[in-house]
C-alpha cells in the first residue's frame, strides 16, 4: 500500500509540475520581447526576395489565428518590429524538413540586410525540438526581419517562428525543467536494469521488445528536448530526421510489444496477426518520410501523418478487446498507454486538419513516457512472476510425472527405468558395486498363499533393502531386486541386507510355513562399465549361487567381512 500511494503521489507531482511548465511555455511565447509573424507571402525559388518582401500586395496579413500553406515552393514570414522593440538577434521555430532558410533585416530607411543558411547548417536550440538561426544585424532602426523558407514540410515551421533576442531555453526556469526531463530520463534506465534481469530468468520476447520500446522512448526525450544541445549539440535537421526515424521505432516495438506480451488467448487472433503488419508499417512510413521528405511535399507531412491511424485503431482495438477478455497484461498497458493514445490523437487531428495548427504536445509526450514505462515495467514484472509461478507449476508436475514413471507402485522402490537413467552419475559420484538379488522359490509362495501374500512379501523385501547415503535399491521386476552400494565393505553391506529379508518378512507376513530367504550375485563397477554389462556379470554370479543351492551369495570381490567391522547402517537394516 506504500509503495502504490508513492507511485501515485510521484505521478501527480510530475504532472502537475509538467502542467506548470506548460503554463510557463505559453507565457513565455507571449513574452514581450519576442515578435510573432505579422504577415506572410508566397513565391517561387526563382522570384527575389528582397523584391516579393517590397510588394505589399503579396503580403497575407490576417492577424494571430492566420492559416498558412505550404503548397508554394518558398513561404515568406513577416516580422513587424515596433521602434521600442529592443534589438532581437534570433528566429525560431520548430524542427522539419526544408531546403533553405533566407533572413532579411530592413531599416526604417529601406536598407536591407541578408543572410542565408542551408537547412543542415541550422543549430538546435536549447529549446526542445527547435532551431535558431542568427539574424542579420537587427538595430533600432530596423522595422522589418523577413524569413523565406524553402520547399517547407510541414506548417508546424510557419505557424511556432518567433524572433527572440535570447536562445530560448536558457533561463532559470527552462534549465529547472532541463533538470525534470532530464531526471525522467534517468528514471526511464532503470526498467532497462530490471529488463536484463527478467530476461535472464526468463526469456521471453515480449521483455525484449519492452527494452526496445524503453530505449526509443529515452531516446526520444533526449532528442526531442534541450538535453541533446547541452550534451552534443548536434545539427537541426539531424534531430529532426531522428525523431522521425525514433517515432517510428517507438510505435514499430510498442505494436511487438503488445504482440507478444497479451497472455495467449486472451487477444483475437486476427488482431494478434495484424500487430506485426502494423509495426513494419510504421518503421516503412518512418524511414521513407525521413530519407524522403520532399517527394509529395505539400501534402507528405498530412499523408504521412493519417498514414498512422489505421494502426492507432488496430491498437485500440486489441486493447479493448483483450480488456473484454480479461487480459491482466492489457490492464497495464491500456492505463500505461492512455497518455501517449492521447498525443497521437493530438497529433493526428491537428496534423491532418487543415483549419487546426499542428501541435505535438510534447509535454503530455514526457509525461506519457513515465507513464507509460513505469506502468509496462510493472505490467512486465507482474506477467514475469505469473509465468515464473506458471513454469514452476509444470515443471514440478513434470517431475513428479518422471518420479512416478520411475517408481513401482508396490514397493516404493526405483524401477528400472530410473537406474539405467541414473547409472553413469552414480558411478561418477563412487558408487562402485551393483548386486542382484532374487527371492528363492518364490512362486510357491504365490501359488499356495496368492499374489496379495506375495505382494505383502515384496514390501517387506524393500523394507529390508530400505537404502541409505550409500546404498541405493531398485525393483528390476518380479521377485528380482538390485542394490548399487559405495564405501567401505560393500560386498558386507549388500550380505547384511540379504540376511534381513528372512526376518523381516517373517515379523511383515507372519503364518508363512516357513522363511523367506534370497540369492545374491555382486559385482565390482569399474569407471567405463555400462549398466548392462554390470548387471550381466551380476547376474551370471547370482546364477552361480542358485545353482550351489540358494540362499546364499557368489561375488567377485573377495571374502565379506565381519559385521563388527563393516560400517552399515544396522538400524535401517533392523
Amino acid at each position: 500500500m506504500v509503495s502504490r500511494g508513492f507511485f501515485r503521489k510521484l505521478t501527480a507531482y510530475l504532472l502537475l509540475v509538467m502542467l506548470a511548465q506548460s503554463c510557463a511555455n505559453v507565457a513565455d511565447a507571449s513574452d514581450s520581447n519576442n515578435i510573432r509573424t505579422s504577415c506572410w507571402a508566397t513565391a517561387t525559388l526563382s522570384e527575389n526576395v528582397v523584391a516579393v518582401a517590397r510588394d505589399e500586395h503579396r503580403w497575407s496579413c490576417s492577424g494571430a489565428n492566420q492559416e498558412f500553406s505550404i503548397d508554394a515552393e518558398r513561404v515568406l514570414l513577416r516580422f513587424d518590429i515596433p521602434p521600442v522593440q529592443a534589438p532581437v538577434r534570433y528566429l525560431l521555430s520548430r524542427r522539419s524538413a526544408f531546403d533553405a532558410l533566407h533572413l532579411l533585416a530592413i531599416d526604417e530607411d529601406g536598407a536591407v540586410r541578408q543572410t542565408s543558411f542551408p537547412a543542415v547548417a541550422l543549430r538546435s536550440s536549447m529549446a526542445g525540438g527547435y532551431f535558431k538561426a542568427d539574424l542579420p544585424d537587427v538595430t533600432l532602426a530596423t522595422r522589418q526581419v523577413i524569413a523565406a523558407v524553402d520547399l517547407p514540410t510541414h506548417k508546424m515551421t510557419l505557424e511556432n517562428a518567433y524572433l527572440s533576442p535570447v536562445d530560448s531555453g536558457a533561463s532559470a526556469a527552462d534549465l529547472r525543467f532541463l533538470l525534470l526531463i532530464a531526471g525522467l530520463a534517468g528514471m526511464l534506465v532503470m526498467p532497462l536494469i530490471f529488463n536484463a534481469a527478467f530476461y535472464r530468468a526468463l526469456r521471453e520476447p515480449f521483455v525484449l521488445w519492452h527494452s526496445v520500446l524503453t530505449t526509443s522512448l529515452l531516446m526520444t526525450i533526449v532528442v526531442t528536448s534541450g538535453l541533446s544541445v547541452a550534451l552534443f549539440d548536434p545539427p537541426a535537421m539531424t534531430l529532426s530526421w531522428m525523431t522521425t526515424l525514433l517515432f517510428g521505432v517507438t510505435i514499430s516495438s510498442g505494436a511487438m510489444f503488445t504482440y507478444s506480451f497479451i497472455e495467449p488467448g486472451m487477444m483475437h487472433p486476427l488482431l494478434r496477426r495484424i500487430l506485426p503488419y502494423c509495426a513494419a508499417w510504421a518503421v516503412f512510413l518512418s524511414v521513407f518520410h525521413a530519407t524522403f521528405p520532399f517527394v509529395a511535399r505539400p501534402v507528405q507531412s498530412v499523408v504521412y501523418t493519417a498514414a498512422f491511424g489505421p494502426i492507432l485503431a488496430a491498437f485500440v482495438c486489441a486493447m479493448v478487446d483483450s480488456l473484454l477478455r480479461g487480459s491482466r497484461a492489457a490492464r497495464f498497458q491500456a492505463i500505461g498507454y492512455a497518455p501517449l493514445a492521447l498525443v497521437g490523437l493530438v497529433r493526428l487531428v491537428t496534423g491532418v486538419s487543415p483549419w487546426l495548427h499542428s501541435a505535438d504536445a510534447m509535454v503530455l509526450f514526457y509525461f506519457g513516457c513515465m507513464f507509460e514505462v513505469l506502468l509496462t515495467t510493472l505490467g512486465v514484472a507482474e506477467r514475469f512472476v505469473t509465468i515464473r509461478r506458471e513454469r514452476d507449476r509444470v515443471r514440478n508436475e513434470a517431475d513428479l510425472l518422471e518420479r512416478l514413471s520411475e517408481t513401482d507402485p508396490l514397493t516404493g522402490l526405483l524401477n528400472r527405468r530410473a537406474i539405467e537413467r541414473q547409472f553413469e552419475q552414480l558411478r561418477e559420484v563412487g558408487f562402485t558395486a551393483l548386486a542382484v538379488i532374487d527371492l528363492d522359490h518364490f512362486k510357491a509362495i504365490n501359488d499356495g498363499y496368492g499374489h496379495s501374500t506375495g505382494d505383502e512379501v515384496l514390501k517387506a523385501v524393500a523394507v529390508a533393502l530400505k537404502a541409505g547415503s550409500n546404498v541405493r535399491a531398485y525393483r528390476l521386476g518380479g521377485e528380482e531386486f538390485i542394490l548399487l552400494l559405495r564405501g567401505q565393505d560393500v560386498d558386507a553391506q549388500a550380505e547384511f541386507r540379504r540376511q534381513a529379508i528372512p526376518a523381516t518378512v517373517a515379523d511383515a507376513v507372519p503364518g508363512l510355513a516357513g522363511p523367506v530367504t534370497a540369492s545374491m550375485g555382486i559385482t565390482a563397477i569399474s569407471s567405463v562399465d555400462a549398466f548392462t554389462t554390470v548387471y550381466e556379470r551380476a547376474d551370471k554370479h547370482l546364477y552361480e549361487a542358485k545353482s550351489a543351492g540358494r540362499n546364499r551369495t557368489r561375488s567377485e570381490l573377495g571374502p565379506t567381512h565381519s559385521s563388527v567391522t563393516a560400517q552399515i547402517d544396522q538400524v535401517m537394516i533392523a
